[in-house]
This record gives C-alpha cells, sequence and structure tokens, in this order.
C-alpha cells in the first residue's frame, strides 16, 4: 500500500494473555486524516504566533498612516470665553497737544471662536516617516516569514516524530507476533522434551520485554499527539489522524548537495538589510534635521463682544488672517551633531551584526550538510542491516527448530533484527529532519 494510516486506536490481540494496546484518540469515520502538507498549511492559517505576525503586518500600516498624517492639512476649532472684571487701561496721546491720556478699554464680555487650518508645505521629520514607511511594512513582512518558516520547520520535525513512534509500533507489533509464535514453538519443544525450560524462561522473558517497549511506545503517542496540535494551533479537543504516501516519503528524502550557500535567501539576513536600510534613513534624517519647517496657515475668528453678557452674542465681529510659518533650527545644543554620531555608531554595529550573522549561518549550512549526508549514509547501512538480519533471523529460526542451534542463536537474532529495524526507521526520519534542517540552512523552505 502506498498509504499508511495511523490511527489512534491500534488494537493487538495476543495469542498468550496481554491486553489489547489502544491509543486514547479513537479512529473513526469522522477523524479527518492529514498530511503533512494539510499540517503544515493548518499551521500557516491557526497558530497564534503566525497569526500575531501577520497583526503586526496590518499596524506596521495603520502606524505608517499615523504617522504620515502630518502632510494633510489639519483643521481645528476653539473657542475663548472671557470676562473682565476691570477693563485693561489704555494710553492716547492727543495728535494736537501732544498730551496723553488714560481709559479703559474694551469690553467687559468677549466670546472669541477661531476656526484654524494648517498646512505643512515641508518638514524634515515627515520627509524621513515618507521615506520609511515601506520599509517599516517589509520589516513586519520579513519577520512574519520567519515565525512561518520556524513553524514550517517545527510542524515537519514533529509530524516525523510522530510518524517514527508509530513506525515503531508497527516494527514491534511484528516483534511480539514474532515472539509470540516463539514462546508457542518453544512450549511445545518443551513438553515434547526437545528442549529444556530454560528456553521456554528465555523466550516468555524477550516476549515480555518486546510487549513492555510496545506499551510505552503506544503511551508516547498520545503527547505526541499534543505536541503537533501545539505547534499546528489545532484545537486539543478535537481528533486528527496523521497520513504518509511512503513513496513520497522515500522521494523526500533526496536533496542536491552540490547546491552553494546563499546567503541572501536567509529571512535572517533580509531582516538585517531592511534594518540596515532603516537606520540609514535615520542617519540621513539627523544630517537634515537643520532644514527648516514650512507651512501654511489660515484663521477665521467669529468674535462677539458686548459690556452686558445677556446681549453678548447680538453682534458679531468677524476677521480672518492667512499666511506663512517658517522655523529653522540655529542651534540645538549639539543635540543634531550627536544624534548623527550616534546614528553612524549604531549603522557599524549592523554592519558587525551582519558579520556575526553570516558565519552563523555559514556554521548552520555546513552542520546541516554534514548531518544530512552522515544520515543518508546510514539510512542505506541500515536498510542493508535490515535485510541481512530478517534473513539471518530466518535461517536461525529454521535451524532451532530442527534442533542445530541453541535458543540462544535465535534470541541473538532476533534481537539484532528488532535493533536492525528500528535502526531504519531512526535513520529514515533523522534523515528527514536534517533534510528540513538543511532546507532552512539554505533559506529554500517557502511559506506562500
Amino acid at each position: 500500500m502506498n498509504y499508511h494510516y495511523y490511527c489512534l486506536r491500534i488494537g493487538l490481540f495476543l495469542l498468550i494473555s496481554s491486553p489489547s494496546l489502544s491509543f486514547a484518540q479513537n479512529a473513526n469515520d469522522t477523524t479527518q486524516n492529514l498530511t503533512l502538507r494539510e499540517c503544515v498549511d493548518f499551521a500557516l492559517k491557526h497558530e497564534p504566533t503566525i497569526q500575531s505576525s501577520v497583526v503586526n503586518i496590518a499596524i506596521a500600516r495603520v502606524n505608517n498612516s499615523i504617522s504620515l498624517a502630518g502632510w494633510l492639512p489639519q483643521a481645528n476649532i476653539s473657542a475663548n470665553l472671557t470676562h473682565y472684571n476691570t477693563l485693561p487701561t489704555a494710553f492716547i496721546k492727543n495728535s494736537q497737544t501732544g498730551a496723553t491720556t488714560q481709559q479703559k478699554s474694551g469690553v467687559i464680555n468677549t466670546v472669541n471662536p477661531i476656526g484654524s487650518v494648517t498646512q505643512t508645505i515641508f518638514n524634515p521629520s515627515l520627509l524621513y516617516a515618507y521615506k520609511s514607511a515601506p520599509l517599516y511594512v517589509k520589516q513586519a513582512e520579513q519577520i512574519s516569514d520567519s515565525v512561518k518558516i520556524e513553524m514550517v520547520s517545527a510542524v515537519s520535525k514533529t509530524f516525523y516524530s510522530l510518524l517514527l513512534t508509530l513506525e515503531q509500533i508497527n516494527v514491534l507489533k511484528e516483534d511480539t507476533a514474532r515472539l509470540n509464535k516463539n514462546v508457542s514453538d518453544t512450549y511445545h519443544q518443551y513438553i515434547g522434551g526437545i528442549v529444556d525450560e530454560t528456553d521456554y524462561d528465555e523466550a516468555v522473558i524477550s516476549l515480555n520485554n518486546s510487549k513492555f517497549q510496545l506499551k510505552q511506545a503506544t503511551e508516547s503517542v498520545i503527547p505526541q499527539y499534543a505536541t503537533l496540535k501545539q505547534v499546528m494551533g489545532y484545537p486539543p479537543a478535537q481528533q486528527f489522524n496523521v497520513i504518509y504516501d511512503t513513496t513520497r516519503m522515500m522521494q523526500d528524502i533526496g536533496f542536491d548537495t552540490t547546491q552553494g550557500l546563499q546567503y541572501e535567501k536567509r529571512i535572517e539576513l533580509q531582516e538585517l538589510v531592511t534594518t540596515k536600510k532603516l537606520q540609514a534613513q535615520l542617519v540621513d534624517y539627523y544630517r537634515k534635521a537643520w532644514l527648516p519647517t514650512l507651512g501654511a496657515f489660515f484663521d477665521y475668528d467669529y468674535e462677539f463682544q458686548n459690556n452686558s453678557f445677556g446681549g453678548l452674542f447680538s453682534q458679531a465681529y468677524p476677521y480672518s488672517y492667512a499666511g506663512l510659518s517658517l522655523t529653522l533650527p540655529i542651534f540645538t545644543g549639539f543635540a543634531r551633531t550627536n544624534n548623527i554620531k550616534k546614528a553612524r555608531l549604531q549603522y557599524q554595529q549592523l554592519d558587525w551584526s551582519e558579520v556575526a550573522l553570516r558565519s552563523q549561518i555559514y556554521t548552520e549550512y555546513t552542520t546541516a550538510l554534514a548531518n544530512y549526508k552522515s544520515n543518508l549514509y546510514n539510512l542505506s547501512i541500515s536498510r542493508e542491516n535490515t535485510a541481512l538480519a530478517k534473513k539471518t533471523y530466518d535461517i536461525v529460526s529454521l535451524q532451532y527448530l530442527q534442533g542445530v542451534v541453541a535458543y540462544l542463536n535465535v534470541i541473538t537474532a532476533e534481537s539484532n533484527l528488532i535493533t536492525s529495524e528500528i535502526s531504519y526507521q531512526n535513520a529514515l526520519f533523522q534523515l528527514l529532519s536534517s533534510k528540513i534542517d538543511l532546507e532552512k540552512s539554505m533559506g529554500v523552505i517557502t511559506v506562500q
């Protein structure tokens, strides 16, 4: 069969008294069967960390809108109510006599509603916000991609770990069935006086050990499913079974190891490059901070004045004015020059961070490549060992039944067979996991 369905209930009834082995999650017609690709797709749509990173992209866009709002006209309405307990004094000079007299001026009550509109024409801060806006969005998208890549790797390796346990259960089931037959055969030989009691006892011991290993592996499936659900963001109360195409699995182990490492494909380096561009924009902003801020304004005042509060709104005295405002920083206590120096030093830090990151990427790549190659070789050796162990076990079992060899030879052959079969499964899934590490180190895992 090309497809192995790993259900959460696996029953095994042994001829010798033993409990049936089953998983806590029951397989039924309504339970989903998910492939690795489907598990990854589910995680990309539902895992909380990924969804949070997607929200961060939206937040970055909103923050840009807030930062760029200053380029749009700003309209405000304000009002002042003034009541003079004592009117201010004005000094008036007589143009004919030259004498100066004083008198009270103004009115007691004044209400002054003001409508004002301002428009920024040029502002260094807003120019910086305009140039940095797309970089902040790109940075948020790269962080989200980084989270997705980590999630694809985690889901894949957890999926493979679960499959390894399920495959080991199948191997242990076959081993238990073989040992059960050995116990039955040895018992009849013991009753017939062909072998002594120690052979029968050894057969029972081997069977019990195999049953324990099977039980231990069976129990570990439930927490492994829980771990897979966690990294997928799958609801804990819902159940699913994993399914894999064994033909596709063997095809997936291949990887072109002649490919060269391209640092630019690593999302971490792409993030750092974007961070450096943002820092360069900050340096440029401080360099241009001496430029003036230029804006236009228009005010419309609809003033009400009256000495009597009751008649305050009986007569309005409106007026309006427009103009330009210019602010030019002359001296800021060396804050601008120190900010430039600080921003440039921070840029130098990012240069050194890039050097360290490239070294880290190279180390990860060489380690992952070495692990992949050694695991690939190990798989080939394990496959050959398994075939030889199976052949040896069949021969020794036949020889034992014919009375040619002692039962100790059967125990040794059985032990070698089960060890070889489990080693082969370990080698296969270690190879698949190391391929994930290699793809991640080379930056070729896609999340789209």
